[in-house]
């Protein structure tokens, strides 16, 4: 299973949100740089970066905080937030990010998927599924869509997705567990690498995903609490991908 340390950016500083609100915030370091560095420092093999401003603005915000890590960490990011057109994400490629998460766009144009697929393939493109309730949330969770989670992964394997980052905007950052009977069910009705992200806060929460053949998860909130010890998750799960 793999795992995806988070680091989510707000005004150039990295912070943790509470289910999604903007008004809900707890800052955890100055320097996102500085994160990612301690993340890889610790085995991390793959980082999860949110432009949160980005995903308000429906453009990147924080580019010199997302420039700082992929100048000064080697190790491979996956970056979301404000992602909505072609140039975009051709512009975050060339910087150097290694995948391009899009949520807003997928849901209200999923078409749009289809096209970035076949420019820059599938390892490269990733479709993220935020929901309420299983409806797909959009705009920085500000809104919800008519579509449900399932509908719109279905979709996104037509147009040959091969991952997607499933939020459950309810259990994010509450440290409550994920939403793994819902995760397991898109699992297995797609076929897809479908990575949980919101609500995991213990080693407990990534064996019930593992043992319910969930293929990734983001760690966000428990890292930073220090409720999972990186070196050791990373240890127990992705030697046994």
């Amino acid at each position: 299973m793999q795992l995806y340390p988070a680091i989510d950016m707000k005004n150039g500083k990295c912070v943790r949100l509470t289910q999604g609100l903007f008004d809900n915030v707890k800052v955890y370091g100055d320097s996102p740089a500085d994160m990612a560095k301690l993340w890889a420092s610790q085995g991390a093999t793959f980082l999860h970066l949110v432009d949160l401003d980005g995903a308000l603005a429906g453009h990147s915000v924080n580019e010199s905080a997302i420039r700082a890590i992929v100048e000064q960490v080697k190790t491979p990011v996956e970056l979301g937030g404000g992602l909505r057109s072609r140039e975009a994400v051709q512009y975050m490629l060339d910087l150097g990010v290694s995948r391009c998460i899009i949520g807003t766009k997928a849901a209200q144009q999923p078409e749009f998927i289809r096209e970035l697929v076949d420019q820059f393939g599938p390892e490269r493109i990733v479709a993220g599924v935020d929901a309420k309730d299983g409806m797909v949330a959009v705009e920085g969770w500000e809104r919800t869509s008519a579509l449900t989670a399932l509908e719109l992964c279905l979709k996104m394997k037509e147009y040959g997705v091969r991952h997607i980052v499933y939020t459950d905007i309810s259990r994010d950052g509450m440290l409550t567990g994920p939403n793994v009977p819902y995760t397991k069910m898109l699992t297995e009705k797609t076929g897809l690498d479908v990575i949980a992200s919101g609500g995991v806060s213990s080693m407990e929460d990534l064996e019930t995903l593992y043992k319910n053949g969930i293929q990734g998860a983001i760690i966000g909130k428990a890292l930073y609490e220090n409720r999972i010890h990186l070196p050791e998750a990373i240890a127990r799960y992705e030697a046994r991908k």
